[in-house]
């Protein structure tokens, strides 16, 4: 669906006749009078909350500030939002739709690859606790996800990246003919409307089964745990999908350690990584990775389950002590 469509998409998912737009400043400068033009012309009224871009956004503060500005407007349970952006936008605003009011409807129009694959599907929603990434969220399905990949032909090289660590992640979990589509970089942005579709398809098989986490839907996880350390550990400064591919990397050469997969595997993984020249080096203090590894929200009392690959196509649970986790690193 084009972006330009959705205004009049929106009435099959909003019954009310107001909408909050959530968006960052980068992606205002792109495609917000876009958004606001097509939701205008739905017959909505329309109003914008813009942040700085990043990961530091994703905090209490901009949060309270956001539900304050739908409470000023003030949007009713039969209004909704519109999250344009990242997931960094995709999470904070699913988080404020899923809290304001005990929940009204969002609609995802995700601008990154790594929101169109992962965060604008599934209904996962997040801030940021200083302790840790994602420690206050909820669980919040989009009303309706507005799939436009013309949006994401602006993306500079390294926010593509960012996204691509995430289609490597499918592969490695769960398709072994979309790992081998993946060899061929030029391929996959040439057919990108078919990547995505796909690795849509495979999240949306995994949630279905499992929606609140605590199951099957764990393997989506694959790489995040020791990425999500690694995010922290720099302070946000390396990006989601570049830690999450060091996570990848690192888990693979963990597993193939402790003869949880062969090194047939391990090398497959590290292979595809490198074919879009991720750098893969780990440089933070191990009992630092640790220490935040056991404050993750995926805990389970004194257990952390990590993903590990059994080969490619197919992961398991791993279970493991809190006290575990500095010697597999």
């Amino acid at each position: 669906m084009r972006l330009e469509q959705l205004g009049a998409e929106l009435h099959k998912h909003i019954k009310g006749d107001t909408l909050m737009i959530v968006t960052d400043e980068t992606v205002a400068d792109l495609y917000l009078d876009r958004c606001i033009s097509t939701v205008s012309d739905g017959g909505f009224e329309v109003h914008a909350f813009v942040i700085e871009p990043g990961e530091h956004s994703k905090n209490g503060d901009t949060y309270l500030a956001l539900l304050g500005a739908l409470a000023e407007i003030p949007l009713t349970r039969a209004d909704g939002i519109i999250a344009l952006g990242g997931g960094v936008v995709g999470d904070l605003a699913g988080f404020a739709a899923a809290t304001y009011l005990r929940g009204i409807p969002v609609i995802q129009v995700p601008t990154t690859l790594l929101a169109a694959v992962d965060s604008s599907v599934g209904g996962k929603t997040a801030i940021n606790l200083p302790e840790g990434k994602n420690l206050a969220g909820a669980f919040h399905q989009p009303a309706f996800v507005c799939q436009d990949t013309s949006l994401l032909a602006t993306l500079p090289e390294e926010i593509y990246l960012d996204g691509m660590a995430e289609v490597i992640k499918y592969g490695i979990i769960a398709d072994a003919d979309l790992l081998t589509q993946l060899q061929d970089p030029d391929y996959v942005k040439a057919n990108l409307d078919d990547i995505i579709s796909r690795c849509v398809a495979i999240k949306k098989r995994f949630v279905e089964e499992d929606e609140h986490d605590t199951g099957v839907r764990q393997m989506l996880n694959f790489g995040h745990t020791i990425g999500h350390a690694i995010e922290i550990a720099s302070d946000f400064d390396i990006r989601h999908g570049f830690a999450v591919a060091k996570g990848m990397a690192y888990m693979a050469e963990i597993a193939a350690r402790e003869n949880w997969c062969d090194v047939a595997t391990r090398d497959a993984i590290i292979h595809i990584l490198e074919t879009y020249h991720y750098d893969l080096s780990v440089d933070f203090d191990k009992e630092a990775l640790a220490d935040i590894m056991g404050k993750d929200k995926k805990r389970k009392g004194a257990f952390l389950d990590l993903v590990v690959p059994t080969a490619i196509g197919s992961c398991r649970l791993q279970r493991i002590s809190a006290e575990e986790i500095e010697r597999l690193l």
